[in-house]
């Protein structure tokens, strides 16, 4: 007989062993409970890039103080922004070519479904602070250089030199060294030259009630042509939230990235199923599949590097590179701590 009842055989069921039992005769046998599935319960969880383990301790220890997970995510990647040893993000970021400090951030406030960013914004330290206000206060989404720069003082933000001795004297070294025929003299082979580098940091933010944020900073690719917005300031490729699935961001070569909106892709695999770790993974290959050939070596492997971060609205979490011996930021429970990224190649000697 089959163990599935009908509406009208339950409620007879139901009914005998009501009679039974008033009658003093033997009550029909129980039907077996219904099976309910209860979703894991949430928590607590910050995860970012490497260079954002004081990042997300702050916004970790604002969390458990009931703090907003977006509030929580700019408190704690400010941090960075306001840090002039950190040539990556903010105050202290490497400049464009030309010698100027251009910033790009954006954000996602998961509860209320919003975003904001600026790109190419001069003169302000904390650009993922503006992007909130973007967020808050206009019906647009993205403010860019004059105008962005504009916004922020109408808000109260004060205009100042982002342009640090240190990253300077870094970039006079590239400009000296950046050609054999030009008419700068070499500095000396030992001068500690930065070629080429890159600064990006990403943040996701989980609390135990499953809402979520996110939000990226970066003073992008140094030596750039002036005017270049890379991913950061791209929502869904920089940074991207669904309040229903989970968050994701990057760091690395942006314009890779922008071509297949890797942030929302990421949130969009986890949507299907997929463990955050296992969707940044799978970012990770479609990306490939539309790079230029000059990008890719002759084994197949990217000459570039790129790493998403994920994490899902119940506070799983994961990241993954194109090459191993990355890690990234992770704050749970009521510590901070960095772990492996997981990864698609071997890191070659002298590779990427």
């Amino acid at each position: 007989m089959s163990d599935l009842l009908t509406r009208r055989d339950f409620v007879g069921a139901a009914t005998g062993m009501a009679a039974g039992a008033v009658l003093g005769g033997t009550p029909a046998p129980r039907a077996a409970a219904p099976t309910i599935t209860v979703p894991p319960a949430g928590r607590d969880v910050v995860i970012a890039s490497s260079n954002g383990l004081r990042a997300v301790e702050r916004a970790g220890q604002l969390l458990a103080q009931g703090a907003d997970p977006l509030d929580a995510g700019i408190e704690g990647v400010k941090i960075q922004e306001l840090d002039p040893e950190d040539t990556s993000v903010g105050y202290g970021g490497l400049p464009n070519e030309e010698g100027v400090v251009q910033l790009d951030a954006s954000c996602m406030h998961g509860p209320t479904r919003r975003a904001g960013a600026v790109a190419a914004l001069e003169g302000i330290k904390t650009p993922s602070e503006v992007a909130k206000y973007v967020l808050l206060y206009t019906n647009h989404i993205l403010l860019v250089g004059e105008g962005a720069k504009r916004f922020a003082l109408s808000y109260g933000f004060k205009e100042e030199n982002l342009l640090t001795d240190k990253a300077r004297a870094i970039w006079l070294r590239w400009r000296a060294n950046r050609g054999a025929a030009d008419d700068w003299l070499d500095v000396p082979a030992d001068a500690d030259l930065v070629a080429r580098p890159t600064g990006t940091i990403n943040c996701n933010v989980v609390n135990a009630k499953g809402e979520i944020s996110s939000v990226t900073t970066t003073s992008g690719l140094a030596w750039k042509i002036p005017g270049r917005v890379g991913d950061s300031a791209l929502i869904g490729a920089g940074q991207y939230t669904d309040n229903d699935v989970g968050a994701a961001g990057s760091t690395g070569r942006g314009e890779s990235n922008i071509k297949v909106c890797g942030a929302f892709l990421t949130v969009e695999f986890m949507r299907r199923g997929m463990k955050p770790t296992d969707a940044c993974l799978e970012t990770l290959k479609r990306v490939l599949t539309t790079t230029e050939p000059r990008l890719v070596d002759e084994q197949g492997q990217p000459r570039f590097g790129l790493t998403f971060y994920a994490v899902s609205k119940n506070g799983e979490y994961g990241s993954a590179s194109f090459f191993s011996g990355n890690q990234y930021a992770v704050w749970e429970g009521d510590r901070a701590g960095l772990r492996d990224c997981a990864y698609l190649y071997e890191r070659r000697r002298g590779g990427s």
